[in-house]
């Protein structure tokens, strides 16, 4: 049986990606019918290659260790980099990092002050540094009933305050399998965005994660993901105009790992990856890091 849904999945991946080839902008449901891609060729955008490291590690000598770890990978040949820590150990990493790593935060509250216990706003984020925090993850969507409209909230409040949002999007099991993954990610990008001009696109930042990849081991095939990659920005095309969708970086996140980065990052419209559990592990993503895309396959 385990062996048949995995031959099932693996159909499903096949059929998308023919589906993509021929209707172009659209692998599932296209959002627009008259929509043309937009576009793009490899590393048109500046690669950017990020870690949300969760509720890890437990101590702060383990994260001033890991982050050593990292930094060491990081060389000027690099691409951009971030590391999402939990709050107690961001100006600690920092210190470690110095201005080889970007430090950001998991999440934060939209509201500037008052009675709102366990709250982290912006302005005491970007009081010590923080430049990029995460907004819309789909543990925060599930586990803390984050709705679209308080994401927005979060993505407003961090461009008031001088500060850059990676947006993250992405369907459920449930909803890939019954083909709406253009029509979820449309409804996050468009409620996810509300109110945020085009000027404001500078600061933002977009992470594609299917949430039945997301700790599964299950990583969705590059062409999958580029298909889907090429919907987000149709999708913000039609949002903002071209230029601006051509600018936007759109980042795949799912059990990316040292042996699936280097196909992912062959992609035009995947512009980088935001890693979850292999960011633990200094010297695999020391690799994810220092990809080496496989350019023939382009």
């Amino acid at each position: 049986l385990h062996l048949l849904l995995w031959f099932v999945f693996k159909m499903k991946v096949a059929a998308l990606s023919l589906i993509s080839f021929f209707a172009g902008a659209s692998a599932f449901t296209s959002p627009s019918p008259n929509v043309q891609r937009v576009g793009t060729q490899l590393f048109e955008r500046k690669p950017f290659i990020t870690g949300n490291w969760k509720l890890n590690p437990q101590t702060k000598d383990e994260a001033i260790e890991l982050a050593t770890g990292i930094a060491a990978s990081v060389t000027p040949d690099s691409p951009d980099t971030a590391l999402f820590v939990p709050f107690p150990f961001i100006e600690s990493v920092q210190k470690v990092c110095g201005d080889k790593i970007m430090i950001g935060a998991e999440m934060c509250t939209p509201e500037a002050s008052g009675a709102f216990t366990g709250g982290i706003n912006p302005q005491m984020l970007h009081s010590i540094g923080v430049e990029w925090v995460l907004a819309g993850h789909s543990e925060r969507r599930t586990i803390n009933k984050e709705s679209d409209e308080y994401i927005n909230a979060q993505c407003r409040s961090l461009i008031e305050n001088d500060m850059n949002v990676m947006l993250c999007i992405g369907e459920t099991d449930e909803e890939f399998e019954k083909d709406l993954v253009g029509s979820v990610c449309e409804v996050q990008l468009k409620k996810g965005l509300a109110g945020i001009t085009a000027e404001d696109m500078s600061r933002v930042a977009i992470a594609y994660e299917p949430v039945w990849a997301i700790g599964t081991g299950k990583v969705a095939t590059p062409e999958i993901a580029q298909s889907v990659h090429v919907i987000c920005r149709n999708i913000i095309k039609d949002m903002y105009g071209e230029e601006i969708a051509n600018d936007t970086q759109i980042l795949y996140g799912g059990s990316v790992n040292a042996g699936s980065v280097d196909g992912l990052m062959s992609q035009p419209d995947i512009d980088g990856t935001l890693v979850g559990g292999a960011s633990l592990d200094a010297e695999g993503f020391g690799r994810i890091i220092n990809f080496e895309p496989a350019l023939a396959a382009v």
